[in-house]
């Protein structure tokens, strides 16, 4: 298993962080879990550390924030240049929410507030047959996000839809980029924070009613954790053979 770097571009409050870990801690969880011989080291890029060279690095994974990728934060357009240098490379690389809008915003696509408004609690996505990466027919994973990938760029796949969010998982040409819209790495527990927050926000009160309630069903997070592992240690020599046509 190659050394994952998680680009840590969310941070989770003190008192969260005490009783659920950090976003790379909540990682690093799942995606050990999925494989023992995972080995990890983080850049906390929304706290101002610097990007490393992406040439140098195995495999990446970039977290959720509670940032929108078109805001302006100065380390908005450095990460998407880190994107592209690393698609480019074909360093394995996967996004999660944050990571997901970010990557494909990076890559020509289109990321806005969707008039649908809040995702919330336990969303189900039909999953793509034959897409190589992602396994079964469904996956049942938290949502916390407003922002959604309108347009996906050229040359990528929508491997995982829902209603809701038609694009919420997208495999690229060039078959070691994968980003999902959802959060395997929140737990039902988490996923309740969650509601509770986008309640201070806007969501409106029976959604975020409605959203808890869903928690109370099971998470694929084991299913999706597994994918995403195995996604990233992919050996080279099966590196561009995830996209089938």
């Amino acid at each position: 298993m190659p050394i994952i770097t998680i680009i840590e571009t969310g941070v989770i409050s003190p008192a969260n962080r005490a009783r659920h870990g950090s976003l790379p801690q909540m990682f690093e969880r799942l995606l050990g879990a999925a494989d023992p011989s995972a080995s990890f080291t983080t850049v906390h890029l929304a706290d101002g550390e610097e990007l490393p060279d992406p040439a140098k690095l195995e495999a990446i994974l970039i977290t959720g924030s509670a940032a929108g990728v078109y805001d302006d934060l100065d380390w908005i357009a450095p990460l998407e240049r880190f994107v592209r240098a690393a698609h480019d490379a074909k360093i394995p690389m996967a996004g999660i929410c944050f990571g997901h809008q970010l990557i494909a915003q990076a890559l020509g696509g289109t990321v806005r507030k969707s008039e649908k408004g809040w995702g919330l609690g336990r969303h189900v996505y039909d999953v793509v047959p034959g897409n190589g990466v992602i396994d079964g027919e469904k996956v049942a994973i938290v949502a916390s996000h407003q922002d959604q990938v309108i347009e996906p760029p050229a040359g990528a796949r929508t491997i995982l839809h829902s209603e809701f969010t038609p694009h919420a998982g997208l495999l690229y040409a060039n078959g070691v980029t994968l980003s999902v819209q959802p959060h395997p790495e929140f737990t039902a527990a988490f996923g309740h924070i969650c509601c509770e927050k986008a309640g201070q926000d806007s969501a409106p009160a029976t959604l975020v009613a409605a959203a808890k309630a869903s928690l109370d069903q099971p998470l694929d997070n084991a299913d999706l954790g597994r994918a995403i592992a195995r996604f990233l240690a992919r050996p080279r020599t099966d590196r561009g053979n995830a996209h089938p046509s």
